[in-house]
């Protein structure tokens, strides 16, 4: 074949499919203009005691945003300030459950230690946001004009699970699934209501038997796949941005709920502090959920089309769908 040839056969056939780009090389080129710089206010440093080999182990903690779980998240800010966490330890690691921390002696009256003044008292009817008014049953557009009045909700998601969209917006759990300023929520028609939902490295808040909504003393962040049947029975108030294997990769207890029977077993709890008390802290963001590259992101993590994948999903779980956190360079 002349070169001539080759040249006009090489013109005459298709230009190659430019690669289909992954969820992290999304996230990556995301301009800087799509994301959102998270509040040092809105932020908790948890530092446990060095590891074994020496190494410092932080954690770092993201509070819920208003209107959500605000009674429990000011206890949060409480304990915090008055430093009560101090001292105390992780005493409960349940595998593919929950890391627990707070008053490993809470249960002997004896031992356990005071809590601070000024704690609220949250209701339970506080794990749902709900209109004003009578519960009544909503159609799903009253629901979603309900939920189109708290600012920051849904609309990138809505894009994308509207009818004939590449992802199917179902949940056994609820209605709806969306994201409000950056974080995964659940809504019914039923209320109508809405609440924050159970993901890996979310934080709730422990509790003994209802009425009982726990004061935000006893707090435990998920380790393992998303136990959504919580939702609604325990207060969600924040999530864990950074340093989430520190708490995951801690050995499992061996007693009933993953319960040290061995005080000597649990892990100390050096400090925790708002973030304005750690100097050394670096600055986060987390890139908007209502970006266009988060609705690249979403879609291209619902529908691989990289050379790996053979069959696209076709849909993807809220939690599945983790909102990227880094630090700000």
């Amino acid at each position: 074949m002349s070169i001539f040839a080759f040249l006009a056969a090489a013109a005459a056939s298709p230009a190659p499919a430019t690669p289909a780009l992954s969820p992290g090389e999304i996230v990556a080129a995301a301009p800087v203009s799509d994301w959102t710089p998270i509040s040092a206010e809105d932020l908790l440093v948890m530092d446990l005691a060095p590891d074994a080999a020496g190494k410092a182990r932080r954690v770092v903690i993201q509070l819920l945003p208003d209107p959500f779980s605000q009674g429990w998240v000011g206890n949060v800010r409480t304990l915090a300030a008055t430093h009560w966490w101090d001292g105390l330890s992780v005493y409960r690691v349940q595998d593919n459950w929950v890391a627990q921390w707070g008053d490993g002696e809470g249960e002997d009256r004896l031992k356990a230690k005071p809590l601070p003044a000024g704690l609220a008292r949250v209701p339970q009817e506080r794990y749902v946001l709900r209109p004003e008014g009578p519960e009544r049953s909503a159609t799903h557009e009253e629901l979603d004009t309900w939920l189109a009045t708290i600012e920051g909700t849904h609309g990138a998601w809505h894009a994308l699970t509207d009818k004939g969209a590449a992802i199917k917006d179902t949940d056994p759990y609820a209605d709806e699934t969306f994201f409000y300023r950056g974080w995964p929520l659940a809504a019914s028609r039923k209320g109508p209501s809405a609440w924050p939902v159970h993901c890996y490295a979310s934080i709730g808040v422990a509790r003994d038997e209802p009425p009982d909504t726990g004061t935000g003393a006893e707090l435990y962040a998920v380790i393992g796949h998303a136990p959504r049947q919580l939702d609604r029975n325990l207060a969600v108030i924040g999530r864990v941005i950074e340093g989430i294997s520190y708490l995951s990769s801690l050995p499992r207890g061996a007693a009933p709920m993953g319960v040290y029977s061995d005080p000597a077993a649990r892990t100390p709890i050096l400090s925790v502090h708002s973030a304005a008390e750690v100097p050394d802290l670096p600055a986060y963001e987390y890139l908007s959920t209502e970006s266009p590259s988060f609705r690249r992101y979403a879609d291209a993590s619902a529908n691989h089309r990289e050379p790996f994948y053979v069959q696209p999903a076709g849909g993807i779980d809220i939690c599945n769908l983790k909102v990227p956190v880094r630090r700000r360079e």
